[in-house]
């Protein structure tokens, strides 16, 4: 006798099974409904929370300041600009690196070791490119020229037939003639600006291999002697409102940019960089709309597009201590 598994089994009711499997079927419904009731409500309180709203555009970067070139075919085009001193001015360069108020001629103080067309030199480690060390020194013109009182203006009635001058009368005219031009001169070179800004040698690595005072190769234009007077006129303001507000200026850098139409009005200045603050910001947009530029020469204008000179990334920089 072999031994077989035991199952135990009833024939089922068919009516029974019927209503099973519709009932399974309408569980099966609702669940579906139920999941779909709760995308729905999740798909709302997302739309209604923000979850699809675009996106906030990234930060505007600043652009660098770049100057377009006004020689005809003698400097590179949108040549860097560069201060120039006037007391350091040369005969005209061989190689026009980069654009200024006067010419220069690169020389080098170090060896090159680098490939940027700069002075190799030792100074601070900041981004700069200072050649030299000097304290700033304010915008101050010297009184006007008194007018001398009318009696002593006018002289007096010669006679019918005067008399020849002497030998000593003929050099006290020439030594008042003389004294007089001295005092115009004085009183012109009183009224010239005594404004420089302040600079501090940093550590540059360049590829000048002239051996010499640090300095580059750059050629002076026209538009690079008006950059220079819009540099001046912003700056004498702002170290004078710096000192005016120090207390309240935290340190950071700040950009700007802004356009200079031909008769000088600044026109959509705008802030595009500020790790300082507000305060410093004040400062810096308050010296630029004050500083009542001059109109552009028309020889610099007609090199520019309709609009004016456009400066971009005019930077204005506090340093702490050391």
């Amino acid at each position: 006798m072999t031994t077989a598994d035991i199952v135990f089994a009833q024939p089922g009711n068919p009516d029974r099974l019927r209503d099973q499997q519709q009932d399974a079927r309408m569980v099966l419904w609702a669940l579906l409904a139920a999941i779909l009731i709760h995308l729905l409500v999740a798909f709302l309180l997302a739309a209604f929370s923000g979850f699809f709203s675009p996106s906030l555009p990234a930060p505007e970067k600043p652009v660098e300041l770049t100057f377009m070139d006004l020689s005809p075919a003698s400097a590179s085009k949108n040549s860097a600009f560069i201060e120039t001193d006037e007391s350091k001015k040369a005969p005209e360069p061989k190689d026009k690196t980069f654009e200024s108020n006067a010419n220069s001629i690169g020389a080098s103080e170090l060896a090159a070791t680098a490939e940027l067309p700069l002075p190799s030199q030792a100074g601070k480690d900041r981004p700069l490119m200072d050649l030299e060390t000097q304290q700033y020194s304010l915008d101050t013109k010297g009184a006007q020229a008194q007018q001398k009182p009318a009696a002593q203006q006018k002289s007096a009635k010669p006679a019918v037939q005067p008399e020849a001058f002497t030998a000593a009368e003929q050099f006290a005219l020439l030594t008042q003639k003389s004294a007089a031009a001295l005092d115009a001169a004085a009183a012109a070179s009183q009224a010239q600006s005594a404004y420089r800004r302040q600079k501090e040698r940093n550590n540059i690595a360049g590829n000048i291999t002239n051996r010499g005072i640090s300095s580059v190769n750059a050629l002076g234009t026209p538009l690079g002697r008006y950059q220079k007077i819009v540099a001046d006129s912003i700056g004498s303001r702002w170290y004078t409102y710096v000192d005016q507000k120090r207390d309240l200026i935290n340190i950071g850098t700040l950009r700007l940019r802004f356009v200079s139409d031909p008769s000088g009005r600044v026109k959509g200045l705008k802030v595009t960089e500020n790790s300082s603050n507000e305060a410093f910001a004040s400062v810096c947009v308050q010296s630029v709309i004050e500083a009542h530029l001059p109109p552009i020469p028309d020889d610099v204008v007609k090199t520019l597009p309709p609009e004016g000179l456009e400066v971009n990334g005019l930077g204005f920089i506090i340093f702490p201590n050391g």
